[in-house]
């Protein structure tokens, strides 16, 4: 697939040169906007304008739509008003509002004075919701149906007024704005008796989200009940718009990188990785890095504590990365399952005992497994085949020990403290991998030079 992309990448390029206009235009129409956008994305910067405008003015708008900010923004800067007009009235209104959202000032001052009086009022609207909530996500553009109306008189509505919506499979049925209930086009179609009322065949337990539910549950919530849309109504449980699964899987991917990041300690970042700057990465690493940095001095002031233990037994320190590495392992392994549980909405704080005792048992069937390993290893690797005649049986018991024990540590340190974090309203994924590898490191070693100074001084 990759090799058919570059020759796919080079023949748009041969053609550019060769100025063959009307065979890109036939090629670009039988595309995807996705992959035009891609193919947009490959090209000199100077070449996307004059390809963006091969475009039907639907697919254009569409092509826009995917495109990454900074392309968009080239693109706005190089169309004239008319274009910029006809470019933002063909947006669905999610799409215009993410737009004006991401550009600069004096961009988004000239997008407002092209939009139609409407969109405006629209764009408007969903940006007034807060960030990250249902209605900075929605579209106001859904088709509506009136309870008293005949199923005729429902799809011709449809037929009307469905050419600009985003979805017309599921309508949904108000009166003065309050949601009554939903029904879908297959329901109108297959319904024999065109002279039946809407409030006849629609479903009236609707599921709904308010403006201000947040976007990752609206995102769960559509996956869960496999919807392909979901009403949002207001305080005065008013429809005002809905969330497509489309834009649900955005929010997904969004999240999910989100967590990545921080779980690898950096702070998220909204950019694309080609178009971040070193500066760009350096801002977002930095900040973990320096914190990480200085809580480790912890374990430092640990080892120096023990200096004089570790003077008279030298081979006890042969095994300070393998008993750091495997606890922080282990956090690592329980916080990661609990977070990605507390992300699905599969754990509450209250389960918190249950998780806890889950991973007590967890570990102590990991720890018995690795110290029987590490017995076998330390025995038959470091002391006969190295021929390190310092290590001796209870040298390899307290090793041993101290792994089993940091090993049931650290799950119960990854398992709690994303659910601590989640409780007083941080998020966990703060707590994953760096931040639980250094608490576990300064475990690890406490145990092991307390469990050595007991046994072997």
């Amino acid at each position: 697939m990759a090799v058919q992309s570059i020759h796919f990448d080079k023949t748009i390029k041969s053609l550019l040169d060769e100025k063959k206009y009307q065979t890109l235009k036939d090629i670009l129409v039988t595309m995807e906007p996705a992959d035009i956008a891609a193919v947009f994305e490959e090209l000199d910067e100077g070449r996307v304008p004059l390809l963006f405008r091969l475009l039907p003015k639907e697919t254009a708008a569409e092509t826009f739509a995917e495109l990454e900010a900074p392309h968009q923004e080239l693109l706005i800067r190089g169309f004239s008003d008319r274009e910029l007009h006809e470019l933002v009235n063909e947006l669905y209104v999610d799409d215009a509002a993410d737009l004006v959202d991401e550009m600069p000032a004096n961009v988004v001052k000239r997008i407002l004075a092209q939009a139609d009086p409407e969109m405006r009022k629209e764009i408007n609207e969903i940006l007034r919701y807060p960030e990250n909530s249902a209605g900075s996500i929605m579209t106001t553009e859904y088709v509506s149906l009136r309870p008293t109306m005949t199923v005729a008189e429902a799809i011709s509505r449809i037929r009307k007024t469905g050419v600009d919506k985003e979805t017309i499979y599921t309508c949904y049925v108000t009166e003065g704005r309050r949601l009554l209930g939903a029904v879908s086009v297959k329901d109108l179609l297959l319904t024999a008796d065109d002279e039946k009322r809407v409030s006849e065949i629609m479903d009236e337990n609707v599921i709904f989200v308010s403006t201000l539910t947040d976007q990752e549950e609206v995102a769960q919530m559509l996956s869960k009940y496999n919807f392909l849309a979901l009403p949002v109504v207001d305080t005065d449980n008013r429809m005002v718009g809905i969330v497509t699964f489309d834009d649900a899987m955005d929010v997904l991917v969004e999240e999910t990188t989100e967590d990545i990041e921080k779980m690898a300690g950096m702070l998220p970042s909204e950019k694309a990785y080609l178009h971040s700057t070193p500066w760009d990465l350096f801002r977002h690493r930095i900040p973990w890095l320096a914190l990480l940095m200085v809580s480790a001095t912890f374990t430092g002031l640990i080892i120096t504590g023990f200096e004089n233990a570790l003077a008279a037994q030298v081979v006890l320190t042969a095994f300070i990365p393998m008993l750091m590495d495997t606890g922080g392992n282990s956090g690592s392994q329980a916080s990661v399952t609990v977070i990605r549980a507390l992300s699905l909405g599969e754990l509450e704080f209250a389960d918190a005992p249950r998780v806890i005792w889950k991973e007590i048992q967890t570990a102590v069937l990991c720890g018995l497994a690795l110290s029987m390993l590490c017995f076998a290893k330390i025995m038959l690797f470091d002391r006969l085949l190295l021929g390190n005649s310092g290590i001796t049986v209870l040298t390899a018991f307290v090793v041993c020990f101290t792994m089993a024990l940091t090993v049931l540590l650290a799950k119960i340190v990854g398992c709690s403290l994303p659910m601590a974090a989640k409780r007083i309203g941080f998020d966990p994924a703060v707590m994953a991998s760096p931040f639980i590898t250094t608490i576990v490191d300064a475990l690890s070693l406490l145990v092991y030079f307390g469990i050595a100074t007991a046994l072997l001084f």
